[in-house]
């Protein structure tokens, strides 16, 4: 095991949380790619609960991953129809069909509407900020934002 599974430093975060934030897909999806050996840490293979930081050289099939200081805010209406996800095992229209091709980042819905709703809805690739938004506990602190 190197000394980046061992380190808890603040500086760095949980590997598949990295991962995901670089826009490979869910921390579920990144843990497989962990679990697969498809993941290395500075030229050695990862596990699951490696630690990394910015200065950590981390590749995914041999391609350097990257996070992107880049943050996005989409304030979208979403028409009836579509459901409110990522991607749909029964291949129905997702939100983020409306945008394909117009992000390049990965970016997700914040909360959710019902397939036959209609309304604004929020995209965005900071989870930080849809925690916030969306976590019962922060009520008191949208309250102090209005």
């Amino acid at each position: 095991m190197s000394n980046i599974n061992k380190n808890n430093s603040n500086n760095n975060i949980v590997l598949q949380k990295y991962m995901a934030m670089a826009g490979l897909g869910s921390r579920r999806k990144c843990q497989e790619l962990i679990s697969q050996k498809k993941v290395k840490i500075n030229g050695h293979i990862a596990n699951l609960g490696a630690r990394v930081s910015v200065k950590d050289h981390v590749t995914v099939n041999n391609n350097k991953i990257f996070l992107s200081n880049n943050k996005i805010y989409i304030m979208m209406y979403k028409p009836r129809g579509y459901v409110t996800t990522v991607h749909d095992e029964l291949e129905r229209k997702c939100v983020l069909d409306l945008i394909n091709n117009k992000i390049t980042e990965r970016v997700y819905p914040v909360g959710r509407l019902d397939k036959n709703s209609e309304g604004i809805l929020l995209i965005t690739n900071d989870g930080n900020f849809a925690n916030i938004i969306m976590h019962p506990s922060n009520k008191q602190r949208l309250t102090e934002l209005q």
